[in-house]
């Protein structure tokens, strides 16, 4: 892989990329991304770090393009975390959880890449790589899950007190008229 491609945003919304030396697209943006480049987006004029804006507007692309990339719980989860006690610890634990992800992914790569003899598969515990890729992403998900704060639910409400015998209301009454009977006398 080779250094950090740096592709800067113009005033007119144009991404350029300097390493290439010329105008890209977002889809090409991603392209880059997908074939193992480091990139980095920043505003031509201010130097600002476009870089998560532009990754996010990639994720919500793919999504609208009918991928799906994330599952709604995951987003979910993400959109309540924003104004949690969890937001401080949510980029670390992404960010961790993503890594463990992507060595797996790399193990199992090697695995069944790994010089097996034709027609020979490997022992995995699951079925396919498919089955295995499910699996890891259900994992992912209730790590995420664990994380993320739990939708608050109102309190039950408490049963309504049981209706008065009537000695109670009989009791009440002569307690009230004994009251009465004090604020008459003063």
């Amino acid at each position: 892989m080779s250094e950090t491609i740096l592709i800067k945003r113009y005033a007119s919304r144009r991404l350029y990329n300097t390493q290439s030396s010329e105008y890209v697209t977002l889809d090409e943006v991603a392209e880059l991304i997908r074939a193992g480049e480091e990139v980095e987006i920043r505003d031509r004029k201010s130097g600002d770090d476009l870089t998560r804006q532009f990754l996010l507007q990639i994720i919500t692309e793919q999504q609208c393009k009918g991928e799906s990339t994330l599952p709604i719980n995951v987003l979910t989860g993400l959109v309540r975390s924003c104004n949690s006690s969890t937001q401080n610890m949510l980029p670390e634990f992404l960010s961790r959880s993503y890594e463990a992800f992507t060595e797996q992914q790399e193990k199992m790569m090697s695995r069944l890449s790994g010089g097996l003899p034709k027609g020979l598969t490997p022992q995995l515990g699951f079925g396919s790589a498919a089955e295995w890729q499910q699996k890891q992403t259900e994992i992912y998900t209730s790590m995420m899950q664990a994380f993320m704060p739990k939708p608050t639910t109102p309190e039950p409400e408490t049963a309504a007190p049981a209706p008065a015998t009537a000695d109670e209301v009989s009791a009440i009454k002569d307690q009230l008229a004994e009251l009465q009977r004090k604020l008459e006398n003063l």
